[in-house]
């Protein structure tokens, strides 16, 4: 499974499981604070912010030139940029500031942090655990634009392979297509696989044309089994398969020119780990 469903509201697991852990984190810390009069509450949101910004202006210095225009873009958080090491070091900074300005506030800050942090981890362990055997290629077919029957694995190349999931009908998609068309261009050590969800041939025809996108590799999923045997509730959905055809990552939601540099750059990076392990391996 790669995103949940709530309702109207669709999102990844890693960020459902994240959500979990805050909302965790949040109900010990407003317990505690009614317990001990400490405003462990507060801090926790304190230390949140910080985590968030910290986490979102390394990333957006890292990748400052995607940013760069418009340079407001930095603020729309929707692309999922975010550097976790950073966040986490942001995070806990502020928390140790306001444990030593505060001692009273140092046992039950850690425990709402502990409590949070050990939900994350037996939520995350679990759904990897459940995962483990699904990290392959789906077996489900697709269509060509010609009308072929194929399938991820008789498309895949033998390169790392990027497969978006996509619709005419949705705007995070058509805002996306141009930043996925330049990559495609950019990164030719990388495959882009392109699959249109649960629209007729005629249709995705009409929307490139009149968009004038020139998409090398697309398939269609004309009966939204693809979407379903993933676990994908929402568009769009990008899938990262290292060269193996293994599954090492995904993105729910509109990708920004700097998500999707980060994400080809450690494709590209386990790519080339891999070629000189097997390098290795043979001399």
């Amino acid at each position: 499974m790669l995103s949940v469903s709530i309702g109207p509201i669709a999102m990844s697991v890693q960020r459902g499981v994240l959500w979990f852990a805050v909302i965790v984190t949040l109900l010990v810390a407003a317990y505690l604070t009614r317990q001990r009069r400490i405003p462990v509450a507060d801090a926790i949101f304190s230390i949140l912010l910080w985590a968030v910004i910290g986490a979102r202006m390394a990333f957006a210095v890292r990748y400052s030139d995607d940013y760069a225009s418009p340079l407001w873009s930095v603020l729309d958080v929707r692309d999922g940029g975010f550097d976790r090491v950073a966040g986490a070091l942001s995070g806990l900074g502020y928390a140790v500031w306001r444990g030593w300005r505060n001692p009273m506030l140092r046992r039950p800050l850690f425990v709402a942090l502990s409590v949070g942090f050990g939900a994350w981890l037996t939520v995350t362990g679990l759904f990897m655990v459940l995962e483990k055997t699904a990290r392959g290629m789906p077996p489900t077919a697709l269509v060509t634009m010609s009308g072929a029957d194929t399938s991820l694995a008789t498309r895949h190349d033998g390169r790392p392979m990027v497969v978006n999931l996509w619709a005419t009908w949705c705007p995070p998609c058509r805002r996306e297509m141009p930043v996925l068309q330049a990559a495609q261009e950019a990164y030719p050590d990388v495959q882009f696989l392109f699959v249109n969800q649960r629209e007729p041939l005629w249709t995705v025809q009409q929307y490139l044309s009149a968009e004038s996108l020139s998409l090398r590799n697309i398939v269609r999923d004309e009966r939204g089994e693809l979407a379903a045997y993933l676990g994908a509730y929402g568009l769009p959905m990008t899938l990262y398969y290292s060269a193996e055809g293994r599954l090492v990552d995904s993105h729910f939601g509109e990708l920004s020119q700097a998500t999707l540099r980060h994400a080809v750059e450690r494709l590209r990076r386990a790519a080339s780990k891999s070629d000189t392990k097997i390098s290795d391996q043979s001399e």
